[in-house]
């Protein structure tokens, strides 16, 4: 499997991730809201206009002409929620009908970095090495 298969396989997979996370944000809102810090208010809508922009940016890191914009898009909202998983570890929030160990959503924070260098790779690069360098698969 080529170097480009691969990518291309993976934002396919990307873009599942993303617009399944996102509908579980209107499907089961309860958990997402539990972990929304007090200090910010309407936490029930935070938790709606993020899975519509998950939604939104897994569906355009489909599309090529939206991919590189879906895919900032995607960075940017990681940075937003990560307070919420901030928050989720150092209060050890646990989710209604799953118990997490407490040393597990810690080692959540740092998955963050995982998830932005995945959109990075499969959204906003041609190839997997550089911006401005073009693949002859844009798929």
């Amino acid at each position: 499997m080529s170097l480009s298969h691969l990518q291309i396989g993976l934002r396919y997979l990307l873009g599942a991730f993303f617009i399944f996370a996102g509908s579980l944000h209107f499907a089961r809102s309860e958990p997402f809201v539990a972990i929304v810090p007090p200090y910010l208010p309407y936490p029930l809508a935070l938790v709606l206009i993020s899975g519509f922009f998950e939604i939104l940016g897994g569906v355009g890191v489909l599309i090529p002409r939206t991919r590189r914009l879906a895919g900032y898009g995607l960075i940017a909202l990681l940075a937003a929620v990560f307070p919420a998983n901030v928050h989720m570890a150092v209060h050890a929030i646990q989710l209604p009908g799953l118990h997490v160990p407490d040393s597990l959503l810690w080692y959540r924070l740092p998955l963050q970095l995982v998830l932005i260098a995945w959109v990075w790779w499969c959204a906003c690069t041609h190839d997997g090495t550089s911006p401005g360098k073009k693949n002859e698969m844009t798929n």
